[in-house]
């Protein structure tokens, strides 16, 4: 009965989209995990605004999140657009793949209406980002309330890194770099410097490289 409703509303969703939409995007769907592949072009081919098109005549390319990264590089030679649709939704990776040239950015949960509200938004050269992850642009989210050094300061204590190593990487004084840590802990409600740590990398404006590494498979 579920997988009833969902379907009826799916259609329903891309009867809607068709009403409104006339001319097509060209659309390539390169994504890595076979279901989802496969998932994006029966959702694709049932919508009118969408036609898909070999890559290098694609104005969005649809593909996962490490391959996005590097294909926002490659389809800056044509002229092309990259959407993400992944599970990875830590800020600390949407805010580099939106700096590596990503365009928009969707998590594989989704719905079609999403999806080629997507499609349309990147196409005409704007910046779409799903509404779990929206806060994470700049000018929002976390990392966005800290300042750049303090940023930078953060970053480094991730690594372990004591406040005169800090200090030596960034060419500052160790007092400014008590003063950044401070500040750090205030904005993150930390009570320690690993405290501060742990916070940052559950929200991922720091990069937990062990589950990253992982992360940016998908």
């Amino acid at each position: 009965m579920a997988t009833t409703v969902r379907a009826n509303n799916t259609l329903q969703q891309l009867e809607a989209i068709n009403m409104i939409y006339t001319v097509p995007v060209r659309v390539f769907v390169a994504h890595p995990d076979p279901l989802i592949q496969a998932g994006l072009i029966a959702l694709l081919c049932q919508a009118e605004a969408v036609i898909l098109v070999a890559i290098g005549d694609a104005q969005v390319v649809i593909t996962d999140y490490r391959n996005g990264i590097l294909e926002a590089a490659r389809v800056k030679a044509h002229s092309g657009k990259v959407l993400v649709v992944t599970a990875v939704e830590k800020e600390w990776l949407v805010r580099s793949a939106l700096a590596q040239g990503v365009k928009g950015y969707l998590l594989q949960s989704c719905t079609v209406s999403e999806l080629v509200a997507a499609v349309r938004n990147v196409s005409e050269g704007l910046v779409y980002l799903c509404p779990p992850v929206r806060g994470y642009a700049a000018g929002g989210g976390s990392v966005a309330q800290l300042t750049g050094r303090e940023n930078d300061v953060l970053q480094l204590l991730a690594t372990g890194r004591c406040n005169k190593e800090i200090a030596r990487d960034l060419g500052i004084g160790v007092g400014t770099v008590k003063t950044h840590l401070k500040g750090v802990m205030n904005k993150l409600g930390a009570t320690a410097r690993t405290h501060a740590v742990v916070l940052a990398t559950k929200r991922g404006i720091v990069q937990d490289v062990g589950a990253d590494r992982k992360l940016t498979q998908r």
